[in-house]
Order: C-alpha cells, then structure tokens, then sequence
C-alpha cells in the first residue's frame, strides 16, 4: 500500500514477527487471571488528556489495556478494521495526532475502530509492537498488522491513508461493508467444530480419557492445529493431577530429594492455583541436580509452562529463573 508521507510502512519488528493471534482457551485463561473486569472486556480508566477517548464518537474510540488487548484488538480486528493509536501523556505530538483520529473515528460511522493504548501505563504492548517512537499508529486487519506510520501527519494524509485501507479491506471485513450500508456489523460467529465439541463435552463430564483421544484425532489429522495442541495439554495435564497422591505437597516439603514426589507436588500446586509456588519448586530441583534429573525436572517444569499464557507474568518471570538455574 502507499504509505503516507515520511512513514515507513510496517516496521520490521511488526513484519511477520508478531503474531498477535492467540488461541481462545488461553485468551480466556488469562483475563480470568486478571480478574472480573478483564473477562468482562472493561478496561482499565486512563489518564485524562491525550489519550481520552471523546465521548462524542461513543463506541468508535476505546481505550485498551494489556487485560484488554486481545478482545478489544485481536478479536475484534476479525470483524473490521483496527487502528492502534499508541500514545503518551507527555508526547506533545500525540496531543496534537489524537484529537483527528478520535474525528475521523467519530466521522466513519463504525468502518473502523480507534484503539488507544497509553504506552507508559502497557509497556507490553508497546514492545509487542517495537514502538521506537510514538505516536506509532498501527492498522490492525484478521488479527495482523497490515500497516503503519510515525508521526503526528496531517488531516488529509491520514484520510487518505485510511480510504485506501478500507477499500482493500472491505472485502475481506464484513463490518467494513456493514457500516457503510448503514447496518449493524455483526461479530463473525465461527461454525461449531463437532470435533472440539465431542472434545469438550467428554472433558465437561470428566472422560478425561475420551477428551484425550478426542483432541489426538484432531491432531492425527491436522498436525498444526494449535487450539487442539493447547487443549491435549490441558487434558492431560488434569488427568496426571487427578492421579496424582493428595498429600504430595506435604512429602515434597519434608523430602526434597525425592524427585518424583516434587513433580507431583507441583503438579497438585498448579491444579490448587498456586502456580508461583509450583515454578519455585521446580526451579529449586533444578538448582540441586544435574545430569539426566536436571533434564527431567526442567522438561517437566517447560510442561507446565506450555498450560498458560507465554505472556502470562508467571511464566515470563519463571522462565528468567529457570534460565539463571540452568546458567
């Protein structure tokens, strides 16, 4: 596409490396670990000035927050156009850039979303996205970056910048083409996968055995299939805690040596949600081995990780620990 004036396009950080698709069972997993107001979609309040979004353009401007980030970007780049505004209180050319993007949002009659994202208070995304300088603007399509520009650039570049978004867009966005018949965009409903659900209707009355052959099947056929590799992890790791001895938290605490009472122990640890207490454990194991036991507890231990999130707060401070354990 043509960029506007002095912009690079989309920056290198941003050109295949970043996937900001996630799959939907941990994308639910992590705003229940916010909490209520990350399940329920709410973000967070923002500082008052440039970041604000007008309540005059109503749902066209949202403010989003790193609880937030995957609904209100990635899921709802699927359905139509996303346009990231990353921003700072102190930036004096955010100040002057924002007020025309929240117009034009207000202006589009839902053809696109404005996204804010106040750098200073999500550094996470910021460095999703390898912000170098702000304002960074980024147009998000089908959960992907699609196209950027730096800079506070005048009215009608933008304008342009965004008709030309939209008409390669529109085809491919159903709530592009909603919005501009006049008619309420619908969110894009997947048809059910009879697979997942067998799946999930086994793992809900607790076949665990079922679900696991259920979730193979799937990956027998489609090898890369993500949502079915997370999922197997899952089931698994429930039917190995099911087994597990309920009294292995108390035996690990009185005999570290015992390498097998440790595994289970965390493996209670993390079913029990004490999931920092659970890395701990390992990391501690690893520190007192070597040899194939290292290897042993830190495979496990790269199990447990693989359960949530890798943005998850746990596992990136875990991973660092482990890292100084091995190093």
């Amino acid at each position: 596409m043509t960029q506007p004036r002095n912009t690079p396009g989309v920056p290198a950080a941003l050109s295949g490396a970043v996937d900001l698709s996630g799959l939907k069972q941990r994308a639910e997993a992590s705003k229940q670990q916010a909490g209520p107001s990350a399940s329920s979609g709410e973000a967070a309040p923002q500082p008052a000035g440039a970041g604000g979004g007008s309540g005059a353009t109503g749902g066209a401007v949202i403010d989003v927050t790193e609880s937030s980030f995957q609904a209100e970007i990635v899921e709802r780049s699927m359905n139509t156009l996303v346009v990231v505004d990353l921003w700072a209180d102190w930036c004096g050319p955010c100040k002057q850039l924002s007020p025309v993007l929240e117009k034009l949002a207000g202006e589009a009659n839902g053809a696109w979303v404005l996204a804010k994202v106040d750098v200073e208070a999500n550094p996470r995304i910021s460095q999703l996205f390898g912000v170098q300088s702000i304002p960074t603007i980024v147009a998000i399509a089908g959960g992907q970056p699609v196209d950027a520009f730096s800079g506070a650039l005048p009215e009608p570049e933008i304008k342009q910048w965004l008709n030309k978004l939209l008409d390669a867009l529109r085809d491919k966005l159903p709530g592009i083409r909603a919005a501009e018949e006049g008619a309420a965009a619908e969110p894009v409903e997947e048809p059910e996968d009879e697979r997942f659900t067998e799946a999930e209707d086994a793992f809900a009355r607790g076949d665990l055995a079922a679900a696991e052959a259920a979730y193979q099947r799937i990956l027998d056929t489609e090898p890369a299939n993500e949502q079915a590799k997370a999922a197997l992890n899952q089931v698994r790791f429930a039917a190995r805690a099911a087994e597990s001895d309920s009294s292995a938290i108390a035996k690990a605490d009185a005999d570290p040596s015992d390498l097998d009472v440790q595994l289970a122990a965390a493996d209670q640890e993390v079913a029990q949600q004490q999931v920092e207490a659970a890395f701990a454990r390992l990391i501690d194991a690893i520190r007192r081995t070597a040899g194939p036991d290292r290897d042993r507890v830190r495979e496990h231990l790269v199990g447990l990780f693989e359960l949530f999130d890798p943005a998850d707060e746990r596992v990136v401070k875990a991973r660092r620990d482990l890292a100084g354990a091995l190093f």
